[in-house]
């Protein structure tokens, strides 16, 4: 299983813990809610649905979802697949959301984590932010030493550009101090973090929008009739 595969299936398990979806939820949730996931198709969801039940870990059902029961029902129109989270999955979700080793501090796997710290236990959030701020110091180290050794080959853009890939670097650095020293203060966060490459709109319920810096978000992806 590839690194970004295996965020994905943790990220699609953690949304169906709140409730079951179909896979244009799904999509849409992972693209404008995460932030995390903006540029894949359906050719990659359902694959990893499709393990996901192979697994055990979810189910499929023919139905609609809440939002679906709402509007009108079409004519002629073949009820969607709804994904349910299974209590193995629950389990099997549990069990990565505990998991603190060097994966949960690289980039895309660290904000997919952060967007489920509300469900997740302190002592893991602290572990995986002290890990995550640690891996960014020692790559501020050496993003420095290689400005230094190539300060005087390098043009005034390329130079520049170099900059505020340290400023950004910096930035995430002293956000995660913050985040640390409120964790260790027994502060839950109530409301969007500020200051911070990552932005969670409830950290004590589902997840928030964790863009990186100089991302936009992308157009909702159309919808699809049936899965």
């Amino acid at each position: 299983m590839s690194r970004r595969s295996g965020i994905l299936e943790f990220a699609v398990l953690g949304l169906l813990r709140e409730s079951p979806m179909h896979g244009y939820e799904l999509r849409k949730r992972l693209n404008t809610s995460l932030g995390v996931f903006r540029a894949f198709s359906y050719g990659t969801l359902y694959p990893c649905l499709k393990t996901l039940v192979a697994n055990g870990w979810l189910i499929e059902e023919s139905g609609h979802t809440h939002e679906d029961a709402l509007a009108a029902p079409l004519a002629g129109r073949r009820a969607k697949i709804v994904y349910r989270l299974t209590a193995e999955g629950k389990e099997h979700f549990e069990e990565l959301l505990s998991q603190t080793g060097p994966d949960a501090y690289e980039d895309e796997h660290f904000a997919a984590r952060f967007a489920f710290f509300g469900q997740t236990s302190r002592d893991v959030r602290m572990r995986v932010l002290e890990g995550r701020r640690s891996r960014l110091e020692e790559r501020l180290e050496k993003m420095s030493a290689s400005l230094a050794r190539t300060r005087e080959r390098l043009d005034d853009y390329t130079l520049e550009l170099q900059r505020h890939g340290m400023e950004s670097v910096e930035r995430e650095v002293r956000w995660l101090n913050e985040l640390i020293e409120s964790e260790r203060a027994g502060r839950d966060l109530k409301g969007p973090a500020s200051g911070g490459p990552a932005q969670q709109n409830n950290t004590t319920g589902s997840p928030g929008v964790l863009p990186r810096p100089g991302d936009t978000p992308g157009p909702d992806a159309p919808g699809d009739t049936a899965t």
